[in-house]
């Protein structure tokens, strides 16, 4: 119970800290369900006349080995981010519609991108341990979810977290832990 408290605190620490501009991190930790995050970038330009958005036209990487198909991992990815935003009420449009801002996405296991690698190219890694995990049949994944103002080509906010992906776990109960993931990452984005 004391814990819970703590997380939430910590939740509502993360939404204060990332709505005023500044970067945060945080770290859920339960074995196998071990989170961390970074958060950073400014989201003052959501308004309730902030409604729509388009993918990004060049994010959507995915890094990952053959036990995942790549193109599957694209259409989730889009999936779960669409969902989440769409019960924060935007509405995705396509960028010929002139969206108030472009998301777009990253996501690369471990085994293909190290964590000095993700320094290197997104300026942030949560830096999430694997001590006390059985690395043969998890694999430390990173997820990274950046807004665009659609004139610009640096992001306005970003996400970056990482965790824990269970190869061995059904596919349904693997996108329902995924949904969960992404939604947990977009906490801070208000809803209009």
């Amino acid at each position: 119970m004391e814990r819970l408290i703590v997380i939430k605190k910590m939740c509502f620490l993360l939404l204060v800290v990332t709505l005023s501009s500044c970067s945060t991190s945080k770290l859920i930790e339960h074995s196998q369900f071990r989170t961390a995050m970074v958060v950073t970038g400014e989201l003052r330009f959501i308004s309730a006349d902030t409604a729509t958005f388009a993918w990004h036209p060049t994010l959507a990487k995915v890094v990952v080995n053959d036990r995942i198909e790549h193109d599957k991992v694209i259409v989730n990815m889009q999936q779960s981010l669409k969902k989440a935003m769409e019960l924060k009420g935007y509405q995705l449009v396509s960028y010929d519609d002139s969206p108030d801002f472009m998301l777009g996405f990253g996501l690369a296991l471990s085994s293909e991108m190290s964590d000095d690698e993700i320094l290197s190219k997104t300026g942030v890694v949560p830096g999430l341990s694997t001590v006390g995990i059985d690395m043969k049949q998890y694999e430390k994944g990173s997820v990274l979810v950046a807004l665009f103002n659609p004139n610009d080509s640096k992001p306005i906010w970003r996400a970056l977290a990482q965790g824990f992906t269970d190869f061995e776990r059904d596919g349904a109960v693997r996108q329902q832990h995924f949904d969960e993931f992404i939604s947990a990452m977009l906490t801070s984005v208000p809803a209009i």
